[in-house]
């Protein structure tokens, strides 16, 4: 064997223990669940949407329909910023609207991001309802914007306890 075959074989071959997260989810081009190690089991009897008006927001609601359809609780919650409450609320209203029309019953809830990262805050909430399943979109910002300063994405991957299930 040459060994321009051995390094084609080399890379063809994937660690999935070290598999970087952040790129699969961006070269996946499919929902992407992330299971946090703690996890045993997945019911998503209680899912929390993660909502904002993004592409991957709408994309990532549309992926988890089915795990909406047999949830006995889906809760859509958006942190916005003070003074953007009643935007934020007429925007969750008419994700629940749109879930409706797909025979799925949610309710709303909003909130004004608080010293921290709204993806604390999203974790705190879920983990107070004890939610199975985060529903959320991935990388809304470009991908030098969220290596600079962080982002929703970033955070709930490196510190979620909860299963994440994220669309790009």
């Amino acid at each position: 064997m040459c060994r321009f075959d051995r390094d084609r074989k080399k890379r063809r071959s994937i660690d999935f223990y070290r598999a970087d997260s952040r790129a699969a989810i961006l070269g996946a081009g499919r929902p992407f669940l992330v299971v946090p190690a703690s996890v045993k089991s997945l019911t998503a009897d209680h899912v929390v949407v993660g909502w904002k008006d993004t592409r991957e927001a709408r994309r990532a609601i549309q992926d988890a329909l089915p795990f909406l359809h047999e949830a006995k609780r889906v809760t859509v919650i958006e942190i916005c910023e003070n003074g953007q409450k009643e935007a934020a609320r007429r925007r969750v209203d008419d994700v629940v609207h749109y879930l409706a029309r797909h025979r799925v019953k949610a309710e709303t809830r909003v909130e004004v991001q608080l010293l921290g990262s709204g993806a604390d805050q999203i974790i705190e909430f879920a983990e107070d309802e004890g939610a199975d399943l985060l529903v959320t979109g991935a990388f809304g910002h470009s991908r030098l914007n969220e290596w600079i300063f962080g982002g929703m994405t970033r955070d709930l991957l490196t510190s979620s306890p909860i299963c994440c299930l994220m669309s790009h």
